[in-house]
């Protein structure tokens, strides 16, 4: 990921003296402002039509249909459900190709907002019918990456080079029986090429401060990864305990050593790092000790080498448990999103482009990581990026108390869709104004 650093340092550092004229932030405020009440119709159309990952077949169709309305070329069934857009500025200068990213997928969540465009979709998942919900705030995501590309596409005659508009399926990781997620798979169809993308931004809507911007270079999301663990013993009367081999007892075991080998062997203080059983499934009645238990959880790491590390003395440290019951165990790791890994010279050129439009003491380009994780990061990999949050809590409401993502109950205060809308625009502009 550092590999890159270099190569765009020099390029930034000249970003000081740009030799044009920029496009003024004010004229992007105001076509941000004036697209701002279609902005939130959209989301609150997209909030109540939800779709699950690779099933946004109607989000995908609203978000091209929109596109080419906008005068914009447009790519569908990249990534499966994907849409590219690419846009062509007409004006002379530099031929920079940047990527702004929003990600469409919903969650199978059972929505409780109350909002009077809730969500009452289903679908399906795991082979079951769910409810499903913009429990993320995905919805706000490609509200806003529209309203940048409607504010765009009316100034592509004072920009030269070209924006790519990416709008990506499946963020909350690969659907069951799927290889892989909407980032890679977009990847893999060639979203990044045909134009060749120099750079890349998202953002995502948070509980926090409504109007504040914040993020970190280096390491800012962690990676994540799923462990799943399968234990087998011997089937027993409850009552006669010793005439089988108790995976019960071993699977407690196992949640006990995993949490102490997290707490007790890394330094929270250099590298957050979670380890999280968070499923444990075993037998069908109250007096039967099963032969088989199975636990799943997830693993948040921001060091490559200590995860592997991790990984390594947890799956060893398991089978010796199983061993000394007379069990035995399977151990599986996958990994469903990267580190978030902000490159640093591009961190530090994003601040004041964001403060232009988001205003002074509303942007902090240091805020301290986060254990939540992100598929923007597959991006990242492949070309230099910044991912950012956008605080979205409702006025008056502390962020500390509000409900997370993910929560049946949360929301997006939709006056802050148009700063989303705002940053998209200018971090695009000012990154095709370089010399």
């Amino acid at each position: 990921m550092i590999r890159t650093a270099a190569s765009l340092a020099a390029a930034l550092t000249l970003m000081a003296a740009p030799a044009f004229a920029q496009a003024p932030a004010g004229a992007v405020t105001t076509a941000a402002e004036g697209v701002e009440a279609e902005v939130i119709q959209w989301r609150r159309h997209l909030h109540a039509n939800p779709e699950l990952g690779f099933a946004e077949v109607q989000t995908a169709a609203f978000v091209a249909q929109h596109l080419r309305e906008m005068g914009i070329e447009v790519r569908e069934g990249v990534g499966r459900t994907g849409v590219v857009g690419v846009l062509r500025g007409t004006g002379s200068g530099p031929q920079h190709v940047v990527a702004l990213r929003a990600d469409m997928d919903a969650l199978p969540v059972l929505e409780a907002t109350g909002l009077p465009f809730a969500s009452t979709a289903t679908g399906t998942y795991q082979g079951q019918t769910v409810p499903v919900a913009h429990a993320c705030g995905h919805d706000a995501h490609v509200a806003m990456l529209l309203g940048a590309a409607k504010v765009l596409s009316g100034m592509k005659d004072q920009f030269s080079g070209t924006i790519v508009f990416v709008f990506q399926p499946a963020e909350e990781g690969a659907p069951p029986g799927e290889p892989m997620g909407g980032a890679k798979l977009m990847i893999q169809d060639g979203a990044l090429e045909d134009p060749k993308v120099e750079a890349i931004f998202g953002l995502h809507v948070v509980p926090g401060r409504p109007g504040s911007v914040f993020y970190r270079p280096q390491g800012f999301m962690a990676a994540s990864d799923r462990v799943d663990i399968t234990l087998k013993g011997r089937q027993t009367h409850g009552a006669w305990p010793w005439r089988g081999i108790d995976v019960v007892a071993v699977a407690g075991q196992v949640i006990s050593t995993v949490n102490t080998l997290t707490a007790r062997t890394i330094d929270p203080t250099t590298t957050p790092t979670v380890f999280t059983i968070a499923t444990v499934n075993a037998g069908v009645r109250y007096n039967i000790i099963p032969e088989e238990a199975t636990m799943s959880g997830t693993l948040r790491t921001f060091d490559v080498a200590q995860r592997d590390d991790l990984v390594r003395r947890a799956e060893a440290a398991i089978d010796h448990i199983a061993e000394a019951y007379g069990a035995t165990a399977e151990f599986g790791v996958r990994q469903n999103a990267a580190l978030v890994f902000n490159n640093e010279e591009l961190s530090a050129w994003l601040a004041p482009v964001l403060t232009e439009v988001a205003g002074e003491g509303n942007v902090n380009p240091a805020t301290p990581p986060t254990t939540v994780a992100e598929d923007f990061s597959y991006f990242q990999n492949e070309i230099p990026g910044v991912f950012y949050h956008l605080g979205g809590t409702a006025d008056g409401v502390d962020p500390a108390t509000a409900a997370p993502n993910h929560s049946p109950q949360f929301d997006v205060n939709e006056d802050v869709l148009v700063l989303g809308v705002k940053t998209h625009a200018l971090s695009a502009l000012r990154f095709l104004e370089r010399p």
